[in-house]
């Protein structure tokens, strides 16, 4: 079961300017862990769409491929700022996809000028929103990596 949800994004702001931008953003408030390296924001505020608290830990794209083989290549490879949600408490599948779909929008919001991918649990892209062409939301499940490139690869960043 998936305990968090990730938000890649296209930023070519550095990843302590885009934390400070997500924490004002989505209203959240800095959490000293002494397990964070640096590079690594993390932060805390009120759920969305559920009673609860969501952490949110924001940090370079640990998953990037560099120059990865065709079979390879992956939808989050372009997107080099990685935004892990979690919702804490009871794990709910479905409550954490809809917090992390709340969070989604609200960064599309404000800052629509970043091209930005929703994955769940890192094995299903759920949506994608790419400047000027909108955001787009997956009907079916689709996986972000090679095998499914004729379906997100009109959504991805390039």
């Amino acid at each position: 079961m998936s305990t968090s949800d990730n938000v890649f994004l296209a930023a070519i702001e550095p990843v302590d300017q885009v934390a400070q931008w997500l924490a004002d953003a989505l209203d959240l408030e800095p959490i000293q862990a002494s397990d964070l390296v640096e590079g690594e924001y993390l932060f805390r505020g009120n759920a969305r769409t559920a009673e609860g608290e969501l952490v949110v830990l924001v940090a370079r794209n640990g998953y990037v491929e560099v120059d990865p083989e065709p079979e390879d290549v992956q939808a989050l490879d372009p997107y080099p700022i990685d935004v892990q949600i979690r919702l804490l408490g009871r794990k709910d599948e479905d409550l954490q996809l809809r917090e992390t779909q709340a969070v989604f929008s609200a960064l599309v919001e404000s800052r629509p000028d970043i091209a930005m991918l929703l994955v769940h649990n890192l094995d299903t892209l759920v949506a994608a929103h790419l400047p000027g062409t909108g955001t787009h939301t997956f009907d079916e499940s689709i996986s972000p990596d090679a095998p499914d490139i004729d379906i997100w690869r009109p959504w991805v960043v390039s």
